[in-house]
């Protein structure tokens, strides 16, 4: 079957849809929503092409917390921020709304068959296999692996400063972090040293380097609707053509793959043989290993899904963290008063900590730290790097409201009636600028909302870390969201100790670039990857 057929027979499938799909009527007709310019695109140009956030908050300004919006060939497909409703499509629903085929693609060119691929049982399983390297414990221990990878980095920083004119010197900061994050995932979840902070040629690091915004910055008009067309395919042509696609993009996915399974194998084969010598470690893929070497089928892994995992570590724990870092240096060079409040902060956790003897801040300082943990928690509200979750219902249902719609008719639903099949999409940056939950001032960045008690509302729980979304929620959950907050405030720290950070005249240019997760760019500079170029000096250590 030649691709022309294939295509063909694509959109014959899905202007069968569609016509099926006019002949039903029902209450969500009436949803409102924006005026779709384009039969073809639909509103996706408008939600994917534009920078992270922006389109969906000018939908919510002028019609909610639930949106009718049209994806290609003329279909419904809503934008969802509402707390209750997203409460209920991912933690009261359970399974019964699963992630869109041609999105679990994504994933599984991106972090392989694992699990953020998997649903249902298969999610149930690998998730159940995966949780005990996750608890609290074991998160805690991992402090001084961040610390150290930190400090390997402002190591070597130290050293160009100390070389460089006036000690200063302008990073580019989303480069530097992303190397530092991927060495400590490497050695908390595998108990070993990529070595990228060390060595810009390491090419785990540089394949990943700007994985996202190669793959998917700046979607053309054509790659969004051949995604759309491709939910018409059977999964496994859909898996074959991009397993054989020359698109540069999919290429260098391939190469993601090669390189990362290829680090992966030696690696299972590494600890499985430490294991059976009795020197097992407790990194979270000698875990998964020893569970695999157990007796127990329901608490082992294929090849295939071990393979997976690491990689759906390493995006995770590094690609995930860096951004996010970089979005935290980005507000503080635009607030040098709470950049100074932090470093005054962090300068007294350091004498407590001498006082008993420690040369280091351990769990319990960085949890004292009022002010830090304040930051992250608005970082990750603000800039959530995770941008949309796709869900599509399996069955009827019924979606619960935290503010009724009023439905282009007048008529006022306080819950909404989902036939199955639905397909929305989850709005993470708007849920986390939810006036009613997070304040009049949600749309400014303002860590103080966090020290005080009537600020943030907690009618609806949602998401297992400060009601945010940030984390998603539920069953689906970040299954590593505690080592993540644990690695911002180690980063955090290691980096204000030791250094003042300023902006440099491209800052005004900073464009937050969607590319499936938010990226710092700038503005006419896509080619050049991520940037963000600040300043950076010593910190004085007597403040």
């Amino acid at each position: 079957m030649t691709l022309s057929t294939v295509v063909l027979l694509s959109l014959v499938c899905a202007i069968a849809y569609v016509l099926y799909k006019g002949t039903r009527r029902s209450a969500l007709d009436n949803i409102p929503g924006p005026v779709s310019r384009s039969f073809l695109l639909g509103n996706m140009g408008e939600l994917m092409q534009n920078q992270a956030g922006l389109t969906e908050f000018s939908w919510k300004e002028k019609y909610g917390d639930v949106i009718k919006f049209k994806a290609p060939f003329g279909v419904d497909r809503f934008l969802i921020s509402d707390p209750k409703a997203l409460q209920h499509i991912l933690q009261t629903s359970g399974y019964r709304w699963s992630k869109f085929r041609e999105r679990r693609e994504l994933s599984r060119l991106t972090s392989g068959r694992g699990l953020l691929y998997a649903d249902g049982n298969a999610h149930k399983r690998q998730r159940k296999v995966m949780l005990p390297g996750f608890g609290t414990p074991e998160a805690k221990n991992f402090l001084p692996l961040f610390r150290s990878c930190a400090a390997s980095m402002c190591r070597r920083w130290s050293d160009i400063l100390d070389s460089s004119e006036g000690q200063a010197h302008v990073f580019n900061i989303p480069e530097w972090v992303s190397r530092a994050t991927l060495d400590a995932i490497g050695q908390a979840a595998f108990d070993y040293d990529f070595g990228a902070t060390d060595d810009h040629e390491n090419e785990l690091g540089k394949v990943y380097q700007n994985m996202f915004l190669n793959a998917f910055g700046a979607p053309s008009t054509g790659l969004l609707f051949s995604l759309e067309l491709s939910r018409f395919l059977p999964i496994s042509l859909f898996e074959f053509f991009n397993d054989h696609s020359p698109s540069p993009r999919i290429v260098g996915l391939r190469t993601v793959t090669r390189v990362a399974n290829g680090v992966a194998k030696q690696l299972i084969s590494t600890k499985a043989d430490a294991l059976l010598e009795g020197k097992g470690k407790k990194d979270i893929m000698s875990l998964l290993v020893k569970a695999n070497l157990g007796e127990n089928p329901k608490a082992q892994l294929s090849e295939e899904e071990m393979l997976a995992q690491m990689r759906v570590l390493i995006l995770a724990g590094h690609e995930t963290t860096s951004n996010t870092l970089s979005w935290l240096l980005y507000e503080l060079v635009k607030d040098l008063e709470l950049q100074q409040k932090l470093r005054v902060e962090i300068r007294a956790a350091e004498k407590v900590a001498a006082s008993r003897g420690d040369s280091e801040l351990g769990i319990h300082d960085l949890e004292g730290m009022v002010l830090l943990s304040a930051t992250v928690k608005e970082l990750l509200r603000f800039h959530p790097v995770a941008l949309h979750l796709f869900r599509t219902a399996n069955e009827d249902d019924v979606l619960p409201l935290s503010t009724p719609i009023t439905t282009t008719t007048g008529e006022v639903l306080k819950e909404l009636p989902i036939p199955k099949g639905t397909r929305t999409v989850l709005s993470i940056p708007t849920y986390n600028r939810n006036k009613k939950i997070f304040g009049e001032d949600a749309d400014t960045f303002n860590v103080y909302r966090w020290l005080e008690s009537d600020h943030i509302k907690r009618d609806v729980s949602l998401g297992p870390f400060a009601n945010l979304a940030t984390f998603s929620g539920g069953i689906r959950s970040c299954i590593g969201w505690r080592f993540a907050v644990i690695e911002l405030q180690a980063f955090t720290v290691e980096l204000l100790s030791n250094f003042q950070f300023f902006a440099t005249p491209k800052i005004e240019k900073i464009r937050r670039e969607a590319a499936l997760v938010m990226v710092p760019t700038i503005e006419g500079e896509l080619e050049n990857g991520s940037q963000l170029p600040l300043r950076v000096t010593f910190a004085p250590k007597g403040e």
